[in-house]
C-alpha cells in the first residue's frame, strides 16, 4: 500500500502513513523488484512533504509529533537505518531529511525518537560503519551529526568500539566522504564538553596514539586538517587540562618539531601554535627543556622563517618573538 498526492491534496492520517511506510519497508525485505522500491520511495516523500510542507501545504505539527510517536512505537527508525543502502539517491536523501526532522520533535519535554536510538543503539554503530559504503556515507554522515546534537547519543558514539574506524575515514581516498567524516569526528569532539572532557580523560593515551598517525599522514589534506583541527581543539577553555598533559610529553613536542618543518605554510603555522605552547609553559618537565636546547639551532631557523603573521592571525610575529626569546634564555640557562 502507497500514499502520494492526489488532486484533492488529501493526505493519510499519522497512523495509516506510518502503517504503510512499514509495510512497504517490509515487503522490500522479503521481494525484490522494482515495484517494491517504487513504494518505499513513494511513501518516504510522502512522510518528508508531511513533515516539512511541500512549498504548498505547510507541516501540521501536531501531526508530526503524532508521526514521530507512531514511527518509535512501530520501530520505523530501525527500518530506515538498515534499508537505507537499498534506496535510490533521491530516496536516500528524503529518508535522511526526514530521520533529521523526527529527532528534533519533542513530545513532553523529551526526545522520543532520540530514546528509542538510545535503546537502539545497533543503528549508530551501522550508521558508522556505513562509511565504507560509497553510496551511502554521506546520507550516513548528515544522519549521525544529527544524533551528534544529543549529549546521550555522541557519548554513546565516542565510547564505542566504531569510534576509531573515524580515523581511517579521514583518510578515504574520496576526498568528499574524508572532508564529511572529518566533520563528523570534530562534532563528536567539540559539541558536548563534559562527554568530551570525561572521554579523553580516560581514552588519552588511545586517542593521541591514533592521532599522531593523521598528523604523520602522507596525505597532505589529512596531514593538514588535522594540525589545523588540533590546534584549535587544544587552546579551547574547555580543553584546557587536556592540553597541559599533552604539552608535557616529548613525543607530541617532536611530532610540532617535524611539522615546523613542513613544506606547507599553513601547516608550519597550526604546527606553531601548538609548540609555543610546549615553550611557554612555565612547568616544562626537563626532557622537553633538554630537547628544545639540544635543537635550538634548528629551532630558532625554523622560527625566523616562518611565514609573517596578517590578517586574523596578526599576533603571529609577536608570539613569534616571545617563543624566540624563550629558547634563546633556556639555552643561556644550560650552560
Amino acid at each position: 500500500m502507497s500514499f502520494f498526492f492526489r488532486a484533492s491534496r488529501m493526505r493519510p492520517s499519522p497512523q495509516e502513513l506510518v502503517r504503510s511506510i512499514k509495510e512497504s519497508f517490509v515487503a522490500l525485505d522479503t521481494k525484490t523488484g522494482a515495484k517494491a522500491l517504487e513504494d518505499v520511495e513513494k511513501n518516504v516523500l510522502t512522510l518528508r512533504h508531511t513533515l516539512s510542507g511541500d512549498g504548498e501545504v505547510e507541516p501540521n505539527q501536531e501531526q508530526v509529533v503524532q508521526i514521530a510517536l507512531e514511527i518509535c512505537k512501530e520501530g520505523v527508525l530501525s527500518l530506515f537505518v538498515q534499508n537505507l543502502p537499498s534506496l535510490g539517491w533521491e530516496g536516500r536523501k528524503d529518508l535522511a531529511h526526514c530521520w533529521c526532522i523526527l529527532l528534533r520533535q519533542k513530545v513532553d519535554e523529551s526526545y522520543c525518537c532520540v530514546q528509542y536510538i538510545e535503546n537502539h543503539v545497533d543503528l549508530l554503530d551501522f550508521l558508522v560503519v556505513c562509511y565504507k559504503n560509497l553510496d551511502v556515507a554521506l546520507n550516513c554522515g548528515n544522519m549521525l551529526r544529527e544524533c551528534i546534537k544529543y549529549p546521550t547519543l555522541a557519548k554513546y558514539i565516542l565510547e564505542s568500539s566504531s569510534f576509531e574506524l573515524f580515523f581511517q575515514y579521514v583518510e578515504l581516498p574520496n576526498f568528499d566522504i574524508a572532508s564529511d567524516a572529518l566533520n563528523t569526528f570534530k562534532d563528536l569532539l567539540t559539541k558536548h564538553e563534559d562527554a568530551v572532557s570525561e572521554f579523553l580523560s580516560s581514552h588519552y593515551e588511545q586517542f593521541f596514539g591514533l592521532y599522531t598517525r593523521l598528523l604523520s599522514s602522507t596525505n597532505y589534506v589529512t596531514r593538514r586538517q588535522s594540525v589545523k583541527f588540533l590546534s584549535e581543539f587544544l587552546l579551547e577553555a574547555p580543553n584546557a587540562q587536556i592540553m597541559k598533559r599533552y604539552i608535557l610529553e616529548v613525543q607530541y613536542l617532536n611530532i610540532m618539531i617535524g611539522l615546523l618543518k613542513d613544506s606547507s605554510k599553513n601547516i608550519r603555522i597550526c604546527a606553531f601554535h601548538i609548540f609555543k605552547v610546549f615553550v611557554a609553559n612555565p612547568n616544562k618537565p626537563r626532557d622537553v627543556i633538554q630537547v628544545l636546547v639540544d635543537n635550538h639551532r634548528e629551532l630558532l631557523k625554523l622560527l625566523h622563517n616562518l611565514p609573517s603573521g596578517k590578517g586574523e592571525d596578526e599576533q603571529l610575529d609577536e608570539e613569534r618573538d616571545l617563543i624566540i626569546k624563550e629558547i634563546e634564555k633556556l639555552v643561556r640557562l644550560s650552560v
